[in-house]
């Protein structure tokens, strides 16, 4: 479908991308379906800039109850009645950024063999997970139905009373999915499920930074950003301010 017969799928117009001169660019982002599994500190994030996008639907995964601390994590301020209603994330968010893309589509579900099947008709799937376990369901599942993927990580310690963060972004496509494996980019076995990532620290600037890193590399993928690198892993370390690219296209 050409742009000009494609429905719009915000609820006003995109004034941004005209003002600027931007508006082929912008349609290379058009259509589709993409997919946003866990919406905690850094999916939320991907779905603040996805929904800004003109993609024919978002689909929001989680099984999650939206509570208290998510709240200093999560972009804009979440209001104490919406704290108080016992929402889920994707009730709240759908709310929420409903308000400016008509696509939003809430499942209040973990991704299990019986709900697969919600992304049958994906086209791209951001994966902000935190746990092992779930990736290693997950990754195998989107890579059967040739999916291509962002998965994001993010990790946190506590060294001499300062922060010290790594932030992950690893992309895999059906044209380039072996380093995921041989070089075991995304962590899917061992002991570092729930636990662990509870103990780790979370902060709302590294949230945002790696679901920035996600969506930029999203729209690179799809042509809206120059990119001659094609970096399919990134690694951005808070010590030095350094990021490390690695398995290129």
């Amino acid at each position: 479908m050409d742009a000009t017969n494609r429905p719009d799928p915000f609820v006003y117009p995109d004034t941004a991308s005209p003002r600027v001169g931007i508006e082929a660019v912008s349609d290379r982002l058009a259509g589709g379906t993409v997919a946003i599994i866990g919406l905690g500190g850094t999916g939320s994030i991907v779905l603040d800039l996805i929904s800004k996008t003109p993609a024919g639907r978002i689909l929001l995964i989680d099984g999650d109850a939206a509570e208290q601390h998510n709240a200093f994590r999560w972009p804009g301020a979440m209001a104490i009645e919406d704290i108080q209603a016992g929402l889920t994330k994707v009730d709240y968010f759908a709310k929420v950024y409903g308000r400016m893309h008509t696509g939003i589509e809430a499942h209040a579900v973990h991704l299990t063999d019986e709900t697969i099947g919600l992304l049958d008709d994906t086209d791209f799937v951001f994966v902000c997970v935190d746990s092992v376990a779930a990736r290693a369901f997950i990754v195998p599942a989107l890579e059967a139905r040739g999916l291509p993927y962002i998965d994001c990580g993010l990790g946190l310690s506590l060294v001499d009373e300062r922060l010290m963060g790594l932030i992950r972004v690893t992309t895999s496509t059906p044209a380039m999915r072996a380093h995921v494996h041989e070089r075991d980019r995304i962590p899917m076995t061992g002991d570092a499920d729930d636990a662990l990532y509870r103990s780790n620290i979370q902060v709302a600037d590294l949230n945002m930074l790696a679901g920035t890193l996600a969506v930029i590399q999203y729209k690179q993928l799809l042509g809206f950003y120059l990119d001659t690198g094609a970096e399919y892993h990134a690694i951005y370390s808070t010590d030095g301010n350094t990021i490390i690219n690695a398995d290129r296209a």
